[in-house]
């Protein structure tokens, strides 16, 4: 449909809402004039329930304080630091994948690649961001886990019921007696006790000198500027938003490396030809790998995990021109976005590594405009995590690759049917068949 990059169209009771559709607009509204656009409230309300009052909700001054307090933990700088953590735990999951296969009552190599790849990425942010690890790769079991299961597992009747209470003032939302407000309530408190532990423990471990100082609640610690509820509320947003999207983009990548064999054969001769796959890896390492990053790229650009964002117009304002007035919700679709056929040319919905590899694409994909790529959106309210989460995901897409070969769990093409939530997912989880590769467990290259 032609338009000037802003769709203008009504949902639900008539409410209206814009779509950006081009560069323009999104550099309009992300970038040059970002503050004059914040997040709705019942989204602030929600979210902040689930993920604290933390760096993800803050609007306006506040934000700026924040993400200026939490730059330093999220530099490439440090983030190179914590590389090795990311490996170590990526080979402990392949490490008890092979285990589990081996120990089966019935022999089978069937997995359900997000269920690992949800304790892996606790696990990681345990450690990277709070100096403890929460052994969910050990003990699935545990609190945490299953806590963090419940929140994010929701089925068709839950999100008809998240949905209603939307549409509800959040007082009265969160008031009525439903069995999911309960789980809710539930959950947050187990959160809330376990964030509040770390930090005592983190605090009592500085105070004699023992605290290692290179975690994002060190950095925050350190800052000064957080009181203790605001170190609960900015842990409650890592530790759910940072391991909640990896683990999405994981299933992602897991469910196009079954459906394109090629790709994955050619990212498991590269892998295998360079990193010593039971060693111990750097930066340098990972980063160096073009095919390994052409595939992240490309996976994250079809499917990133928060396909859809939320804006509300402060004010009367416009964008490219046309009149947006206060109070208008405006629509960001990073899946609408990274696939658009304008931006990205004929081929834009298929999966295609390629086209990160050829000179000066590796950052842009060969699109024009940098806008064209929405996936950790952009400007002063980009994610603050993406370093850290590009990182993460690169070590445990190489050591499932480098150790495995992943397959469709009955060997023929699985239909993929996606589930919506705070991140998006093949619905029902992704079960797939994993064969260890000659050699792998030997980390022979």
């Amino acid at each position: 449909m032609p338009n000037d990059g802003v769709l203008y169209y009504r949902w639900l009771f008539n409410e209206p809402r814009v779509l950006l559709t081009n560069p323009k607009a999104i550099g309009e509204v992300l970038v040059q004039r970002n503050y004059e656009f914040v997040k709705p409230e019942r989204i602030r309300n929600g979210l902040g329930r689930l993920l604290g009052v933390g760096i993800l909700i803050a609007e306006g001054d506040e934000h700026k304080r924040q993400r200026k307090l939490l730059m330093p933990a999220f530099s490439f700088r440090h983030i190179k630091d914590l590389y090795p953590i990311f490996w170590e735990k990526a080979r402990e999951m392949t490490d008890r994948m092979t285990e589990t296969m081996r120990s089966s009552p019935d022999g089978s190599s069937v997995i359900e690649i997000r269920e690992w790849s949800s304790r892996a990425t606790l696990d990681i942010i345990g450690l990277a961001g709070c100096g403890q690890d929460f052994d969910s790769l050990a003990n699935p079991d545990n609190e945490l886990n299953q806590t963090y299961k419940s929140i994010f597992s929701s089925n068709r009747g839950a999100q008809l019921v998240q949905l209603f209470l939307g549409m509800l003032p959040h007082w009265l939302a969160v008031a009525l007696p439903l069995k999911r407000n309960d789980e809710i309530g539930k959950a947050i408190g187990t959160i809330k006790s376990v964030a509040r532990d770390l930090i005592a423990d983190k605090r009592a471990k500085t105070l004699a000198g023992k605290a290692d100082q290179v975690d994002i609640l060190s950095v925050a610690m350190q800052s000064g500027g957080f009181s203790d509820d605001d170190l609960v509320n900015q842990l409650m947003t890592f530790l759910a938003a940072g391991h909640e999207t990896t683990a999405s983009a994981m299933s992602w990548a897991v469910y196009l490396l079954c459906k394109h064999p090629d790709v994955q054969a050619r990212l498991r001769a590269e892998v295998r030809a360079e990193l010593d796959i039971n060693g111990t890896i750097n930066a340098a390492k990972i980063d160096k790998l073009p095919y390994l990053n052409a595939v992240l790229n490309e996976t994250m650009r079809l499917f990133p995990p928060v396909p859809l964002t939320l804006r509300e117009a402060a004010h009367d304002t416009t964008i490219q021109g046309a009149f947006i007035p206060a109070g208008t919700t405006v629509v960001i679709c990073p899946w609408a976005i990274n696939t658009a056929t304008a931006l990205w040319g004929a081929d834009a919905r298929t999966f295609d590594p390629e086209r990160w590899l050829a000179p000066g694409k590796s950052n842009t994909g060969g699109a024009e405009s940098n806008y064209a790529n929405t996936t950790f959106l952009h400007g002063p309210r980009s994610c603050i995590g993406r370093d850290f989460a590009k990182a993460e995901f690169a070590c445990l897409v190489a050591s499932l690759v480098g150790r495995f070969e992943v397959g469709w769990e009955d060997g023929v093409e699985w239909e993929l049917k996606i589930q919506g939530g705070i991140t998006a997912r093949p619905k029902g989880g992704l079960r797939v068949r994993l064969r260890e590769v000659e050699g792998g467990e030997k980390g022979e290259a």
